[in-house]
């Protein structure tokens, strides 16, 4: 099921929706109107600019409260009090929020309403980035994105598609219906039952170099690792992620540490592992890099080119051979003789369970939103169904929690 197929309760809910001048403020109105109709109570703040794409009597009118844009009323000198919106919401929204706002949230400037309100919000924030593709895959962006992140912003992914800009990519905002699941998702009351506990987890491709230019990788994209990471916070656990390149935005309380190559992600995830009560061996690990590497770039010949390989050290083993009675679970992508391929790493690496999904099955494996797994230990195997990501964590969550009982 999708989120927008989801039936979203918010009934006795205060929202506060911030909106900044993007072009998809249009989509504030139905975003107001869907989060009301799922029994919210609904107060709007906007940028100055923000006024320029939608009317104030437009958000007024469907939220049913003033809509607040200045620190004063210029009229009866009314003060708008940032802290007492912050204190009164119990989720603070802001769709859409341009890259200027995120880089100012990022910053810590304060400038307007919106921004003082965001910087004295005691309750969880989130955000949904609209911007044309470019704005939205600059560095510059992502960069205040994970700032955002690790400071416990919830970031509402922007959808694919044709943008204002007649261009087609990545940075529309996320459709109302979408973005009112988030923050149903979100202020569900979730068991902190992880509280106390560390764990350390890996994801996302690691990077061989061969020369100044060319390296060896693979298709992972680290979206099962990164939910994987952001439920055991949500859980309450102290997590360290170990990422390999990735484009992904941090999972808000998550503790992020970004590697390229198989040596370095050894490094960080043994020394993160010293002090975790357990580790989810996620990440797509090369097992073989350039014994050497080029300072120049390698030059194209008449004849082929032979590179001699060298194995890279074993992260899940190195782990499994210190871990004692703490927890490890390990992922297993195989193309054939799957069960078998999982059960001799279960056992040769240590691990309490495997995950084993296979590249045969429709909707399983690199990229994609879905994933379809089994959970291997060594009482048996459980097959689960084809799931998002973010269930399939959920439930390789759920099971951890029953081993650490």
């Amino acid at each position: 099921m999708g989120q927008n197929d989801r039936s979203v309760d918010l009934q006795g809910r205060r929202i506060l929706l911030g909106i900044t001048g993007s072009i998809a403020a249009y989509k504030a109105a139905h975003l107001c109107r869907t989060l009301v109709t799922a029994g919210a109570e609904v107060r709007v703040v906007m940028t100055p600019l923000a006024k320029q794409f939608i009317t104030p009597l437009t958000m007024a009118t469907l939220s049913k409260h003033p809509i607040l844009v200045e620190f004063f009323d210029p009229e009866n000198g009314a003060w708008n009090s940032h802290i007492s919106l912050g204190e009164w919401a119990d989720c603070y929204l802001i769709a859409p929020a341009t890259a200027n706002t995120l880089a100012k949230m990022a910053c810590g400037v304060a400038d307007n309403l919106l921004l003082t309100t965001y910087l004295s919000a005691r309750c969880p924030v989130a955000v949904a980035p609209a911007m044309d593709l470019d704005m939205y895959a600059h560095t510059a962006t992502q960069r205040n994105l994970r700032t955002l992140a690790e400071q416990g912003v919830h970031i509402v992914e922007p959808a694919e598609g044709e943008l204002a800009s007649g261009l087609h990519g990545k940075g529309r905002m996320a459709e109302p219906e979408t973005i009112a699941a988030f923050v149903g998702e979100l202020l569900s009351e979730k068991k902190k039952s992880l509280q106390g506990k560390r764990f350390v987890v890996t994801a996302g491709a690691t990077i061989e170099a061969i020369d100044p230019v060319r390296f060896l990788s693979n298709h992972s994209s680290g979206k099962m690792g990164y939910a994987l990471a952001g439920e055991l916070a949500q859980r309450g656990a102290k997590v360290i992620l170990v990422s390999g390149r990735t484009a992904l935005a941090t999972p808000a309380g998550v503790e992020r540490i970004d590697v390229l190559s198989a040596s370095e992600m050894y490094e960080a995830t043994v020394a993160a592992f010293e002090k975790a009560d357990g580790a989810i061996m996620c990440a797509a690990v090369a097992d073989y890099t350039p014994a050497e590497v080029a300072d120049r770039k390698l030059q194209k010949g008449d004849g082929e080119m032979t590179i001699v390989l060298k194995r890279t050290r074993d992260i899940a083993a190195a782990l499994g051979a210190t871990k004692g009675d703490r927890l490890l679970v390990g992922f297993a992508l195989e193309t054939h003789d799957e069960q078998t391929h999982a059960e001799a790493k279960l056992t040769k690496k240590n691990f309490d369970f495997i995950v084993l999904n296979s590249l045969r099955d429709a909707g399983a494996g690199f990229r994609g939103d879905t994933n379809k797994v089994s959970l291997i230990d060594r009482t048996g195997r459980e097959d689960l169904p084809l799931l998002s990501k973010a269930e399939v964590a959920a439930r390789i969550v759920d099971k951890i929690e029953k081993h650490l009982r």
